[in-house]
């Protein structure tokens, strides 16, 4: 995909999902005898959050987990569109699409892993991070260069102002 193409997808995005873990995190869980105590967030992705919100693009966190770690992230960071223990990804875009009369190419999906694949099929433009697995990887229309829990959800966002001197690591032709 040519970066003029990418960059006219993203300037159709109203909203921004991602998967959790693997991109606001790095994959990462401490456990104790009390279970999941701790997961790793990055600044620099809440920061992206909020440049989005400033550009009038909304976010929002779809995960198969229903870690209260998660939970407290996004009231932090004031994320409305929270979806925890989400097992068919498809059908919570096809709600959310249902409910916000959105569509699927307003939305983008930044996602790592097979559970995300069906998803990543589906919206205007997806992307992976720069440690997503292959199959993620296969699929991704925007690979980031940054890893999962490192800033890579920020990264995107950029392209819906990049200037043509942005460098993408690899997108899927």
């Amino acid at each position: 995909m040519k970066l003029a193409d990418l960059t006219a997808r993203a300037r159709r995005i109203r909203l921004v999902l991602t998967d959790c873990d693997g991109v606001l995190t790095d994959n990462g869980v401490y456990y104790s005898e009390r279970g999941e105590e701790m997961k790793r967030f990055n600044i620099r992705d809440g920061m992206g959050v909020e440049r989005l919100r400033h550009h009038g693009i909304e976010t929002g966190i779809m995960t198969g987990e229903t870690s209260p770690s998660v939970r407290t992230r996004a009231a932090k960071l004031r994320i409305e569109e929270l979806h925890l223990g989400i097992k068919d990804k498809p059908v919570c875009l096809q709600s959310i699409l249902a409910r916000t009369g959105l569509a699927a190419e307003e939305v983008a999906f930044i996602g790592d892993d097979t559970n995300d694949l069906e998803i990543l099929k589906l919206v205007g433009l997806s992307a992976c991070p720069g440690d997503a697995t292959s199959f993620a990887r296969s699929v991704a229309d925007f690979h980031c260069q940054v890893a999962g829990g490192h800033g890579c959800f920020r990264e995107p966002g950029r392209v819906h102002h990049c200037r043509p001197k942005l460098r993408l690591k690899r997108v899927r032709e």
